[in-house]
């Protein structure tokens, strides 16, 4: 029997937040319809509020490779936050794509491992629907300082 995500969050031990408002002019999510009843979901880059609070700071020198990780996984859940507002996390058909930025020192290049935080957890939801391709970048800067901004390009069925 298939675990519906919802119930597979809480199986994990999380909680599915609401879906955070934009943090200026735009718009959380746009639903592209592509045909045979299917659409792409375009979700904008989440980034890491947990308790309404911003997770801030630089990787490796303000911010743990680990507690970015922990960051990358609160973006994931607000990626699936906004997917559940938009279409339903019952309607996802497979994650296609997935836009990570880690906000980092000029010697860091382990971006891969902190955007595995996200990327880990979409598969643990959403088994083979959540495997996705991806860019991890490191960025000297993100909104209000944030750790990690993630975005996310998902086929839904409509």
């Amino acid at each position: 029997m298939v675990t519906r995500p919802i119930e597979r969050l809480r199986e994990l031990g999380y909680e599915l937040p609401a879906a955070p408002p934009p943090m200026a002019s735009y718009v959380p999510t746009r639903l592209v319809p592509v045909g045979g009843g299917r659409s792409l979901l375009y979700v904008a880059g989440q980034v890491p509020i947990q308790d309404g609070q911003l997770l801030t700071g630089r990787v490796p020198n303000e911010v743990s490779v680990e507690q970015a990780r922990d960051a990358a996984r609160v973006c994931a859940l607000n990626i699936l936050a906004q997917i559940e507002a938009a279409a339903g996390l019952d309607n996802v058909e497979q994650f296609a794509q997935l836009m990570g930025f880690v906000l980092s020192a000029d010697e860091f290049g382990d971006q891969p491992t902190v955007i595995n935080g996200a990327s880990d957890l979409l598969v643990e939801v959403l088994g083979d629907a959540g495997r996705h391709s991806r860019v991890a970048l490191g960025t000297n800067a993100l909104p209000r300082g944030v750790t990690v901004e993630i975005a996310a390009v998902v086929v839904v069925r409509t």
